[in-house]
């Protein structure tokens, strides 16, 4: 009967291998190879009664690709069922939060952002991988999963040294941009008489504006169509939070310099103590900078913009609503863009793709703040990991396993990766599909060839509790949109209730790196010009400058970082 059923199995594995997953980075007998490996494996857990495993991810392009078609696909290969549910981002992290708290996982396996790290590293409620692969979990990791394959896992590793969770996709935060309209020859002279300086791709948030202004207000409509030059959004919703903590205040230059997040002061204005890992504050009162004057200044620009060069609708929108809207033709630039709409924006008939296929537009590294100094931050980069509770029972926690390791396996992810352009390893990237189809993508294949990919970082260890932290920030961010606050009152309250979730912190205890809040004092006392908080600038807006897009492309192949 045993080997019946490996022998369906193996039937199943070859059509999916044939039909399905094509190309790969391995020969399809490799594939073949793996295949079997994953059969054996689930066989073990069938025999202990496992037959259905429940996991869960937020909805992007790359996650419906897995709970449609490779979930299925790992069901009639391993005859393991998984039902995959997809949900808001927002929604995961009140699950996560909710498990965390109540010492039982909802889900058998969650893909969740690696922004959560500093808070599982903290509590201790979620398994290390660096454990679990060479401990309980060894028979059930696959031989063939190459970690070092891996881009994002130094985005995944605690202070520890240990690798907390399996990266399943990647996205970065960057500039997007309509390169047909910033090379015509017209759209050239108009701004240069206006301004003294060549349209390009933005270095400054002064050059940002003032494009904005351009397009907006001077360009007016292209084709008879309103032109806007730039989009936003800002609904009272979760996503409004992620708008700001996916480092719009680095950006802006409110941290210390410091890859990956800027140390002792990290892009949310949380600051460590000596040890890199104790979270003293976020007020400037206590050495932190979520109400520095960079902060209110990134705060007072995101507003200003959306108010004056944004559609109208922007406002009120949310994340996910305002993602398409640069494809639609009417957008000049988006200073925020997530390289995740990528797949959507290269749709052949949408008005900013080409006859041939080829895009419109293109991405480039974000502008930077007045307050920006090189070595700090560059921008955001998320890194949708998989992440397993301790709580979890060891059978059921093995199907998850296999299952995440299924889904990035590299029989699988050359396939995953051109369906949703998420890559999370170097093999995929690297392939040869992608150099023949690299034009299509606008920079992306070019962004995630070089070292740009992990100089884009997402949240860091400074954050203790990313759930709970996290949420303060889209009610204050609401009330400075609304004009209800002026950006410094929203700050100052932010700041405030921060340093509040981290004092409960410290009173109940972590299990590592508990918060230890500095005394508040005197704000001038911290404020400096050699480190975060740091000081107002006289001038906030200095000259614009730009640079030339090949000019931008031809360092990222050359492999730098810009």
């Amino acid at each position: 009967m045993a080997s019946g059923a490996s022998w369906a199995d193996m039937k199943a594995a070859e059509k999916w291998v044939t039909q399905e997953f094509q190309p790969s980075t391995l020969s399809k007998q490799q594939q073949l190879d793996e295949m079997k490996w994953f059969i054996a494996a689930a066989d073990k857990l069938k025999k202990k009664g496992v037959k259905e495993i429940s996991v869960v991810s937020e909805t992007i392009d790359t996650h419906v690709y897995e709970s449609k078609t490779m979930a299925r696909a790992f069901e009639e290969i391993t005859g393991i069922k998984v039902n995959h549910d997809l949900i808001q981002e927002g929604d995961v992290v009140e699950k996560l939060q909710t498990s965390m708290q109540s010492g039982k996982s909802i889900y058998d396996g969650w893909i969740s952002d690696s922004d959560l790290i500093g808070t599982h590293f903290r509590y201790g409620a979620v398994e290390p991988l660096s454990d679990y692969m060479t401990g309980k979990g060894k028979e059930f990791t696959n031989p063939q999963l190459d970690l070092k394959d891996f881009i994002g896992t130094s985005f995944t590793t605690a202070p520890d040294g240990k690798l907390y969770q399996l990266p399943d996709q990647q996205f970065a935060n960057l500039y997007w941009f309509r390169a047909d309209l910033f090379a015509r020859k017209d759209l050239q002279d108009k701004f240069k008489a206006k301004y003294g300086y060549d349209l390009g791709v933005p270095q400054n948030w002064s050059a940002y504006e003032d494009i904005a202004d351009f397009f907006t207000n001077d360009v007016k409509e292209i084709d008879g169509k309103k032109i806007f030059g730039h989009m936003d959004y800002g609904k009272k919703d979760p996503s409004l939070g992620w708008r700001f903590t996916d480092a719009w205040l680095s950006m802006a230059g409110t941290a210390d310099k410091g890859i990956p997040n800027g140390m002792p002061v990290d892009e949310w204005g949380i600051r460590v103590a000596a040890d890199k890992c104790t979270p003293v504050g976020a007020s400037v009162s206590r050495g932190g900078a979520t109400n520095s004057p960079a902060a209110v200044y990134a705060l007072t620009k995101y507003v200003d913009w959306m108010k004056k060069y944004a559609p109208p609708e922007a406002n009120g929108m949310t994340f996910s609503e305002a993602g398409p809207v640069p494809a639609q033709g009417q957008i000049a630039q988006q200073i925020f863009w997530y390289t995740a709409f990528t797949a959507g924006m290269t749709k052949a008939g949408l008005p900013v793709v080409n006859a041939d296929g080829t895009p419109k537009w293109r991405m480039a590294p974000g502008p930077h703040g007045p307050y920006w100094k090189e070595g700090m931050q560059n921008g955001y980069q998320d890194v949708g990991s998989w992440t397993f509770f301790k709580s979890t029972p060891d059978d059921r926690k093995a199907a998850a396993w296999l299952y995440a390791q299924f889904v990035n396996a590299k029989t699988t992810s050359l396939k995953k990766s051109i369906t949703g352009l998420t890559f999370v390893r170097d093999s995929d990237i690297r392939h040869d599909y992608f150099t023949k189809n690299a034009a299509k993508y606008g920079g992306l294949v070019e962004f995630y060839r070089s070292p740009a990919r992990v100089a884009w970082t997402p949240t860091g260890t400074n954050v203790p509790d990313y759930p709970k932290l996290a949420q303060l920030w889209w009610k204050n961010v609401a009330v400075a949109v609304t004009g209800e606050k002026t950006p410094q009152a929203a700050m100052d309250t932010l700041a405030e209730e921060m340093d509040a979730v981290m004092a409960r912190l410290q009173r109940a205890g972590m299990k590592n790196c508990s918060p230890k809040l500095n005394a508040k004092g005197d704000p001038n006392k911290w404020l400096s010009d050699t480190g975060a908080p740091w000081k107002k600038l006289a001038n906030e807006k200095p000259k614009g400058e730009t640079i030339a897009y090949d000019k931008l492309l031809q360092a990222w192949k050359e492999g730098r970082v810009k």
